[in-house]
């Protein structure tokens, strides 16, 4: 049974997408542990509270300085055991000492096709506005793993998506939601659940 963490810092949708996923059983061998936010007032947390999930706030803000805060994070993970940490529109970076305990064992989603459109600055609609300014016909979603860069992990899933005439960068976000985020997380952590990826040479590999 593959005990999965969910760290988030707003409303949760790609959250919900999973805890759906795991209740239909199109997530197998898979227990949601907790729901982490930074965000006291993140929506995802409502969501884990109606779902029966431990919801668990770690904030910077409730720490003098980012060290006593990144130690906090990384304790409070440590203590849940878990096997696999997913990033479902986390907005703090991870301290690169929890990235070495977990390695291969953290996945985010990204709202592009990885990669373009990602890196510093790239996140929520800052990645649709500068999509549809480039012209772009094709967007998506990617899930990779997460390495001490920016969006640079080994890639584990992506889907294409097209841009429509007359799309704002609201419109296309929630597209790329509906077409490929939610469809994508839930796909990467039931392979990871059923022992269906391995990373080799930086490379993740479905078998």
């Amino acid at each position: 049974m593959l005990r999965v963490a969910v760290m988030v810092s707003g409303g949760g949708t790609n959250l919900q997408a999973i805890i759906d996923a795991v209740e239909s059983e199109r997530i197998t061998n898979t227990e949601l542990v907790a729901v982490i936010s930074n965000n006291r007032g993140a929506y995802a947390l409502e969501r884990a509270r109606k779902s029966g999930i431990r919801d668990i706030v770690v904030s910077p803000k409730d720490y003098t300085d980012r060290k006593l805060f990144n130690q906090a994070l990384i304790e409070t993970v440590d203590s849940l055991q878990i096997d696999l940490i997913v990033l479902a529109g986390y907005l703090v970076v991870l301290p690169p000492e929890m990235i070495d305990q977990y390695e291969n064992r953290i996945i985010n989603i990204h709202p592009s096709l990885i990669p373009a459109f990602c890196g510093t600055g790239y996140y929520g609609l800052k990645v649709h506005e500068a999509a549809l300014a480039r012209g772009v016909k094709v967007v998506g979603a990617t899930v990779h793993f997460v390495d001490k860069g920016t969006d640079t992990g080994p890639i584990l899933l992506q889907k294409a998506v097209a841009v429509e005439n007359g799309d704002t960068p609201e419109i296309l976000q929630r597209r790329v939601m509906e077409q490929a985020e939610w469809v994508l997380l839930p796909e990467a952590i039931n392979l990871i659940a059923n022992d269906k990826v391995v990373v080799l040479d930086g490379r993740a590999v479905i078998r």
